[in-house]
């Protein structure tokens, strides 16, 4: 069975998709990006910062669907400029800090509403 997450503590998505799909025991998380959920305005900082808020609002879709980061099996981080990967590391390792998931990272020429970040995870629970 297939279950829509969606959570006000998130953005709502700016397309013809929802928030997570949860099919099973697992959690399939669309990517994020640095925008606020209170004012769906783009969090226009450091890269620091837009990547601490994409993986909040990561983390705000897993606690309404019952995962947690702990829970997360994958990750896929988009960037912009692999100039930034070390910053973005960083940020990411606060928020994985024991049994860290499967990962990949790659550049790519652009992503939504132009920002630098996005990140997509799978989580998974028996």
């Amino acid at each position: 069975m297939k279950e829509i997450i969606n959570t006000r503590l998130a953005p709502a998505p700016i397309g013809p998709y929802n928030q997570a799909i949860k099919a099973g025991n697992t959690l399939f998380v669309s990517g994020q990006i640095a925008l606020s959920p209170v004012t769906n305005e783009l969090i226009t900082g450091s890269i620091a910062e837009e990547t601490k808020q994409v993986l909040e609002n990561l983390h705000a879709i897993l606690v309404e669907a019952g995962y947690s980061f702990t829970d997360v099996v994958k990750t896929s981080i988009f960037l912009t400029d692999m100039a930034n990967f070390g910053v973005v590391n960083e940020v990411y390792a606060a928020y994985f800090t024991e049994n860290a998931p499967a990962r990949e990272t790659v550049a790519v020429r652009g992503l939504p509403k132009g920002v630098n970040v996005e990140i997509s995870v799978i989580a998974w629970k028996n």
